[in-house]
């Protein structure tokens, strides 16, 4: 299939999880015979004057860098790639201002498929959504439309798209992780890149290090996670605390450490290539996703929907995994054999089970074992499109979706 992937704001390369979920995907489905071509951003930062083309790992990539609530103003350069490409099908990422190539493929007749990786109707309480409301309701009537004119709609969960849309055009597919990528013979291919690291962070040859992978922002639980660490660091001399990852909430995170008194025990790297993230995971003896969905009213009003990428991660390293015990997470990692969970905002019990993890380090790495064959099986971006191309194939055998200008 030729398949065009409208990516409107998405930087690639870049660091963000929707960098890494738009250049995995469209690498994924080029690694199976099909030709991409992707449209993203280079920056994001500024109104170019004509688009710009490059090449993205061999990937085929038209920039266009509206700041990224203004992206449909991107509709014209949009249309033009669509009919230079000649795409069998159209695929994009869902973005409240986007929706260029849905646009496009339902104009013209060209079966589409619409990616969803978040909620597309804000909560009440969200500022957006109080203006969407104040203003008649545009913003959802076009997500709605964007919805009805898509073929098929592969998201993480269901309930992220609006009840009126039929339920028989959404398929669940999870994300995953790179594991080839991220394996836990890094240790051991790469130990001087990997020893280099701990050299760089100070980090104790005999310190046996917990890690933190994400961004910095409430929901991720960076400040659970080092709270549970300071109870941990009182008893545990042996014991370090490694936050990989940048975001709103690290500067009040390592201010906590500073006020406890603890803060040799902790490591801040700071946002890191992406390449380089499985010689810092190669540190750790466990991986900790302590999510907290109570800070976030879209994960409060529709579930985890948020495919968990950095657990799976872990999981490709064969790190055993602590997280919390919300669904589908208790799902992805099953207790006793792929980590343990903790109840949400439990920072006693995350401890405990950080605790109960280094306690019996047999059991551990038997648990990091089975999470790696786990994701392999499950959660890998080669499954991932092994799905979506077999979505892929049946939106263009069946056309396209209903639904008119």
């Amino acid at each position: 299939m030729r398949i065009l992937y409208v990516a409107s704001g998405i930087p690639l390369p870049g660091r963000l999880g929707g960098s890494v979920h738009t250049l995995e995907v469209a690498r994924g489905l080029a690694a199976r015979g099909h030709t991409v071509q992707v449209v993203a951003a280079q920056t994001g930062q500024h109104l170019p004057l004509r688009a710009k083309k490059a090449l993205v790992e061999g990937l085929p990539v038209v920039y266009l860098d509206w700041p990224k609530p203004l992206s449909f103003l991107g509709l014209p350069s949009v249309g033009r790639v669509v009919r230079a490409f000649r795409p069998d099908v159209v695929m994009e990422r869902y973005y409240n201002f986007a929706g260029c190539g849905i646009y496009w493929a339902h104009r013209l007749g060209l079966p589409s498929l619409l990616e969803v990786n978040a909620l597309i109707v804000d909560p009440p309480e969200v500022p957006k959504r109080r203006l969407d409301d104040l203003l008649g309701g545009p913003m959802r009537r076009w997500a709605v439309r964007q919805c009805l004119w898509a073929t098929r709609i592969v998201t993480p969960l269901h309930t992220t798209v609006p009840p009126e849309v039929p339920r028989e055009r959404i398929v669940e597919i999870p994300w995953g992780a790179n594991t080839a990528h991220f394996r836990p013979e890094v240790r051991s291919e790469r130990a001087g890149e990997v020893a280099a690291r701990r050299d760089r962070l100070g980090l104790p040859r005999q310190a046996r290090v917990v890690v933190f992978l994400g961004t910095f922002r409430a929901w991720h639980g960076a400040m659970e996670f080092v709270q549970a660490g300071m109870q941990l660091a009182a008893r545990r001399p042996e014991v370090c605390f490694l936050l990989v990852g940048e975001g709103p909430q690290r500067p009040a995170a390592e201010a906590l450490c500073r006020k406890s008194g603890l803060e040799g025990r902790f490591r801040f790297t700071g946002g890191v290539p992406y390449e380089e993230v499985p010689l810092y995971l190669a540190l750790a003896e466990v991986g900790v996703a302590p999510f907290q969905t109570r800070y976030h009213p879209a994960l409060r009003a529709a579930g985890f929907f948020w495919s968990p990428l950095k657990i799976f991660e872990y999981m490709a390293m064969g790190l055993p995994v602590v997280t919390t015990a919300v669904s589908p997470l208790d799902r992805i990692v099953r207790p006793g054999e792929e980590g343990l969970l903790v109840a949400e905002g439990d920072v006693a019990g995350l401890a405990s089970a950080i605790a109960a993890l280094l306690d019996a380090p047999e059991q551990a790495r038997a648990m990091g074992q089975n999470a790696r064959r786990r994701v392999v099986a499950e959660y890998s971006w080669e499954r991932h499109c092994e799905r979506l191309e077999r979505v892929l194939e049946e939106a263009v055998r069946s056309g396209t979706a209903e639904g008119g200008l």
